[in-house]
């Protein structure tokens, strides 16, 4: 058990992870306030915000809701803005919201849900890299964490909708990383969280025992210890697949 009197690993840092109302979103943000940082949560839903927020609180951390569709235009550029005026940096944007289109041969992928999962899970994140660089440069040891899968790299049959989003999303990530290597302290990581107990696996899985797998919680953990022990530009890892 942590000694609840030693410092902090994140103490007064600002820190924004998206898709946190509930599953590996909702774990890392309560695990990183529990490091000290006062945590932006993103979703759509207000009451799941709400929980996640009451959650934090209740364990003497300090967080503040953003309820926004990731997907509308002005979403992303309106909270960017929000950051800004209240804190004028950010120190950690964990990307993590993401959608899962139905699984199906490429030859049968539905067009309206692969344009879904294209602008959330990878024009968002676009927009996102773009709004927030200015405050990342901010900060003294800003950082990035983009929550990624493995079909991104090593493509496997009837995942070619969900697998081309995050292909994109990894290139998207480790180019802006080597773009701004040279001129700015701000790093940038992929996270594989590997097999993990949340509603997109149950979906893709659904005679899986959700036993079997690690919880959410066991991502955020390991996120928040990434940023304690801090990690390379370009860094790229998976997380533990023990249950």
């Amino acid at each position: 058990m942590a000694d609840s009197n030693a410092p902090r690993s994140l103490e007064g840092k600002i820190a924004l992870v998206t898709g946190s109302s509930r599953g590996i979103g909702a774990a890392t943000a309560k695990a990183l306030a529990a490091e000290g940082a006062h945590v932006v949560i993103t979703g759509r839903k207000v009451t799941d915000l709400e929980a996640v927020e009451d959650a934090i609180h209740s364990a003497g951390g300090a967080a503040t809701i953003a309820p926004l569709d990731l997907t509308e235009s002005d979403s992303i550029a309106r909270l960017a803005e929000a950051v800004a005026q209240r804190w004028d940096k950010l120190d950690v944007l964990v990307i993590n919201a993401a959608t899962l289109p139905t699984l199906t041969p490429v030859t049968q992928i539905d067009r309206k849900q692969f344009n879904q999962a294209l602008t959330l899970n990878v024009l968002a994140t676009q927009a996102l890299l773009s709004a927030f660089d200015p405050l990342l440069k901010r900060s003294e040891t800003g950082r990035i964490i983009g929550v990624t899968s493995s079909v991104g790299d090593e493509p496997r049959a009837f995942w070619g909708a969900y697998g081309a989003t995050k292909a994109a999303f990894d290139n998207l990530l480790m180019c802006h990383g080597q773009e701004i290597a040279r001129i700015s302290e701000t790093r940038v990581a992929l996270l594989d969280p590997g097999a993990t107990r949340t509603a997109m696996r149950a979906r893709a899985y659904p005679g899986e025992d959700p036993e079997s797998v690690k919880p959410p919680e066991a991502v955020g953990a390991f996120i928040a210890d990434m940023l304690q022990d801090d990690f390379p530009n370009l860094h790229r890892v998976r997380a533990s697949t023990e249950g």
